[in-house]
């Protein structure tokens, strides 16, 4: 079959020729429809060879959809010929916290080398996938599969991010998002969905805050410095009640930390270095900072649940096989208008 693998560090991924694999144990092979581009790939891709924790050549993707063409002998629950998205923050399964579902936050993935499909593990943009486990399937009922594919993660990893905050985004509250692209575009739509707060988005470009007004953003500001008064403005001086940054920048976490009062939240969402400091010097008093990641397995049948209501939107750019390479030099240009998906 073929693949899209990252091959050497600072090279561009390779579309090349590898083996199809066959499911033994509980494994499910499925036949991948659709296949999203993630910056983690870009983030993976631009680290130095020292830092690499994975071996090369892998293959990306780890936002797979698809339909199930074969099954392990120990394998149940799905059947060949479902429509299926995969979960993948894999763990074990067995573990107080994978047990509840969360199992991105398993406690025991580094000691049994587990790893997520294309961030360890063989990913989804490829001709076909071998899923571990069949509870890493989630039914895609009547969802198109190219819309659904970025829900796995651009979809999931807003929703476990703004949830916990939800209660707090009373009528009067201000939700500020930093990022309107493939991740910032859907939490826009999640909190327009989901809360009753006035929703500030803040980008670089004139084109991407169009992109957030057009998706439910009820502000759309530059961000820089000039965001800060522009936020205090719309807000009658009160900030935010929640800021959630999908960059994940210095720049965009320093914003964050001074668009808040006391007793906000602020969401580090984006994979970046950026940190906001914490301590009673540092910030208004009993602001709470978060660095999710990922999302649960309930949650993605929740975000799938959305979407299939008409809630929340993909806006995708698809791309064949043979021209993924092209996606990552689109996305370090910013010339993405919300998610690239393979259709291999």
């Amino acid at each position: 079959m073929r693949a899209l693998q990252y091959v050497a560090p600072g090279q561009p991924p390779e579309v090349r020729e590898v083996p199809t694999p066959t499911p033994t144990g509980g494994q499910v092979l499925i036949k991948v429809l659709a296949a999203g581009a993630c910056h983690s790939d870009e983030f993976l891709m631009g680290l130095p060879s020292e830092a690499l924790s994975m071996p090369l050549p892998l293959t990306l993707g780890h936002e797979g959809v698809g339909v199930v063409v074969e099954l392990g002998p120990d394998a149940s629950g799905v059947e060949v010929g479902e429509e299926v998205a995969v979960y993948g923050g894999w763990g074990c399964g067995r573990c107080r916290t994978c047990t509840t579902g969360a199992e991105q936050y398993c406690e025991r993935a580094s000691e049994l080398g587990i790893r997520p499909p294309g961030l360890g593990n063989p990913g989804a943009m490829a001709e076909y996938l071998l899923v571990d486990d069949a509870r890493h399937l989630v039914p895609l009922q009547g969802l198109d599969p190219v819309a659904a594919a970025p829900l796995t993660d651009a979809g999931l990893t807003p929703y476990h991010a703004i949830k916990p905050v939800l209660p707090t985004l009373v009528p009067g509250t201000t939700a500020v998002v930093i990022g309107a692209g493939g991740l910032g575009h859907l939490g826009i739509q999640m909190l327009k969905a989901l809360s009753s707060s006035r929703i500030v988005a803040l980008d670089l470009g004139e084109d991407k805050l169009a992109f957030a007004r057009e998706v439910g953003a009820d502000h759309a500001f530059t961000s820089d410095d000039s965001a800060i008064e522009a936020v205090r403005e719309v807000t009658g001086g009160r900030m935010a009640d929640a800021v959630l940054d999908f960059v994940g920048m210095q720049a965009s976490t320093a914003l964050a930390a001074r668009m808040v009062h006391a007793q906000s939240e602020i969401v580090v969402v984006g994979v970046g270095d950026g940190a906001v400091p914490v301590g009673m010097l540092t910030l208004p008093y009993n602001v709470r900072v978060r660095a999710p990641y990922w999302g649960t397995i309930p949650e993605l049948h929740e975000v799938l649940a959305l979407a299939r209501s008409g809630a929340i939107r993909v806006e995708t750019e698809t791309f064949s096989l043979d021209d993924a390479p092209t996606i990552y030099e689109r996305m370090h240009a910013r010339t993405l208008r919300g998610r690239a998906v393979v259709v291999p």
